[in-house]
């Protein structure tokens, strides 16, 4: 029998445990490559190609994913996830050239999705007046997990070596994959018709709404991921040396994801009150406002900024899966949430590329304004997506019939 009450814990859980185990994994590529016989030179460009090829890869198995999960049943595809990642992150230990590592990337990418799958069936599970609180839960997991994964990585690359940490890594997801195969059972089945990937991502981008929060959440992602290029040398030209620098970084990186962990909630249960879009949109000004202050000010008064930033940013990905579970048939919302995942995983690519062609171009100042500049043409959108006509205090769309009407 279904139980609400078991199911958001082990959600969360598998959640902080995928979050985690990546952010321990891809601070260490430059290390890692190196490690594989990388010729100095090229390491950069391989990390590069090995951070934005998940990304690339599930543009296109995330709404296929998503399709799957619709018709078959979610839980298969939150045990799947987890799995498929542990089983990629594994073979990550045993690659022994960068082209083998970047294999085990790619299928990542092909089996992966985590994020995708874990919020289909939260939010199949849960009531629709409720779906903001536990899509909060969930990025408020995410949040915690890329606070502690870093510290834990860090800590535990110099003691067992790389190849040891990766399968820990994997070892913990599949533990993750296994507690869900034992402990989910399936949220009440709708009725499922074939409504392919092409179709639900097709009423994604026709609708205008449902699309102008995707470039909102892509811009906001790109505009996050180019910040984190330039952050550590603004603060190493802040503080003066690399090693007071390098707790700065530390030190405020940590409050961000804190201060993120502590806000996804209280945003997840806004948007169940509020229309999300306008969630997203006071949310990214914030971020807006601090991000473009980053440039000007001393390395202390960082402090309060990226508490801000943190705070807001915990908005962003969950309000654009908000809005866009409202867009699709309740049957459909596994692809959705993997179109836009796949949509919001390429500003995690294009974002640290403008970053560093930036970076080489322009004054730090100047470099900071833009980003935060980015982030508030993301408000507008998110702004402009907003509908006249009157969908409650959610700020749902359309009916499902008419969901059905553009489909056929």
């Amino acid at each position: 029998m279904f139980s609400p009450g078991r199911t958001y814990p082990v959600l969360c859980l598998g959640q902080f445990a995928a979050t985690a185990g990546l952010t321990i994994v891809v601070p260490l590529l430059p290390f890692y490559l190196a490690g594989l016989g990388t010729p100095r030179a090229e390491i950069p460009w391989w990390t590069a190609v090995s951070v934005a090829a998940p990304a690339v890869v599930q543009l296109v198995s995330g709404p296929l994913w998503g399709w799957v999960g619709d018709r078959f049943g979610r839980k298969a595809m939150v045990v799947r996830a987890h799995a498929g990642l542990g089983l990629a992150i594994a073979l990550m230990a045993l690659a022994s050239t960068p082209e083998e590592f970047l294999a085990c990337r790619l299928l990542q990418g092909a089996c992966g999705g985590v994020v995708s799958a874990t919020a289909s069936y939260a939010t199949a599970a849960a009531s629709t007046d409720r779906r903001g609180r536990a899509l909060g839960m969930l990025f408020g997991a995410t949040a915690a997990g890329s606070l502690l994964g870093p510290l834990v990585g860090g800590l535990l690359a110099t003691e067992i070596g790389f190849g040891p940490l990766f399968a820990a890594v994997a070892g913990m997801l599949v533990l993750s994959s296994v507690l869900a195969a034992c402990s989910l059972t399936e949220p009440p089945a709708q009725a499922r018709e074939r409504h392919s990937p092409r179709a639900i991502a097709g009423l994604l981008l026709r609708r205008r709404e449902s699309r102008l929060m995707l470039l909102a959440g892509f811009a906001a992602q790109a505009a996050i991921y180019a910040l984190v290029v330039v952050f550590a040398p603004q603060v190493e030209r802040m503080s003066g040396s690399v090693a007071t620098a390098t707790v700065w970084v530390g030190v405020l990186q940590a409050l961000t994801w804190a201060a993120s962990c502590a806000g996804s909630p209280w945003w997840g249960r806004r948007n169940d009150r509020r229309p999300a879009q306008l969630g997203f949109a006071v949310a990214a000004a914030c971020c807006a406002l601090a991000v473009a202050l980053q440039g000007l000010v001393s390395v202390e008064a960082l402090i309060p900024l990226r508490i801000v930033q943190g705070f807001c940013f915990a908005a962003l990905v969950q309000s654009v899966l908000h809005v866009n579970a409202h867009h699709v048939p309740e049957r459909g919302s596994g692809t959705a949430f993997g179109f836009s995942t796949g949509v919001l995983d390429l500003g995690q690519v294009f974002g640290p590329l403008a970053g560093a062609v930036l970076a080489v171009l322009l004054p730090p100042a100047a470099v900071f304004s833009l980003i935060g500049a980015l982030l508030g043409v993301a408000a507008l959108l998110a702004m402009a997506g907003r509908t006249k006509a009157a969908e409650g205090a959610t700020g749902t769309s359309a009916p499902v019939e008419t969901h059905e009407k553009v489909l056929r």
